[in-house]
């Protein structure tokens, strides 16, 4: 499986709001699929979906969006017009590991990190995964585990707190690829609110039955749990979607669309064969 691996936001009807806000902020950005249930939008190559799934489950900052620019004026222009309607988590300011860098929630929910990156070649956007609560202290795992079951996968970076502040290994900042994606992983100390959750999954398309076994078994083991259509949590409790790549095709053919539904929705993990026969 060489296709990226992409991160799906959940919305109560705000889906495609969030898409002409988010592609009007950033340039080389567009909105690709438009329908009431989904609204799926580009950020500079990186595949975003936006799902309307209802007020069930909100979007938290255990999951957001770091941003590197590579102009102080970049950074600073997409702060600011991010920051409309929203709120600053941690002010956009010089800090020891960047000339600056920011927190921000948007109106939306969504959270970003906003860094000056000048030795970037382009200004990038990734996920960032922080693990608080219990989950403090997972993160070196949950990125030891995503790399060993996602092929073409790395570490690039893994750096720990000093052991003067934890005497055992924490996670102060990795980076590491999924596949064609890069992803954040960090160790959240302190007092917080809020844990993962299915306000922001990560959806993997599958080509075969086979691929959609082997990463839904694999994340499901050691403490995950299923849901429906494809949704599931892992040990560390991050939601993915695993889905098939023909899903698409057959949700937007008029004549079988109902059948298909109708078919999908009692499954959890999907058998490709039961949505095409539908």
């Amino acid at each position: 499986m060489n296709r990226p691996i992409y991160p799906c936001l959940w919305f109560d009807g705000k889906a495609k709001a969030a898409a002409q806000f988010y592609t009007g902020v950033f340039k080389h950005s567009r909105i690709t699929i438009d329908t009431p249930m989904v609204v799926n939008f580009e950020i500079n190559g990186q595949k975003i979906m936006g799902l309307n799934g209802g007020p069930m489950f909100q979007i938290n900052p255990s999951i957001s969006f770091f941003v590197r620019c590579q102009t102080l004026a970049e950074t600073q222009q997409v702060w600011h017009q991010l920051l409309a309607g929203g709120s600053v988590m941690m002010p956009l300011n010089k800090y020891p590991w960047s000339e600056q860098y920011g927190w921000l929630k948007d109106q939306f929910g969504m959270t970003w990190q906003i860094s000056y990156t000048p030795d970037t070649q382009a200004q990038t956007l990734i996920p960032s995964l922080l693990f608080t609560g219990h989950r403090f202290g997972q993160a070196e795992a949950a990125v030891r585990f995503y790399t060993g079951l996602f092929r073409s996968s790395a570490i690039k970076t893994l750096q720990h707190y000093p052991d003067a502040d934890y005497p055992s290994s924490k996670v102060l900042f990795s980076e590491f690829n999924l596949g064609v994606g890069s992803f954040i992983a960090m160790d959240g100390p302190g007092e917080h609110s809020f844990t993962f959750n299915e306000g922001l999954s990560f959806v993997v398309e599958c080509e075969t039955q086979e691929e959609i076994d082997f990463y839904w078994d694999a994340l499901v083991a050691d403490g995950g749990a299923e849901s429906r259509c494809g949704w599931l949590r892992d040990g560390f409790g991050v939601s993915w979607q695993i889905v098939p790549t023909v899903i698409g095709q057959l949700m937007s053919d008029p004549a079988r669309a109902a059948r298909v539904m109708e078919a999908l929705m009692p499954m959890n993990k999907i058998v490709i064969e039961k949505l095409t026969q539908a």
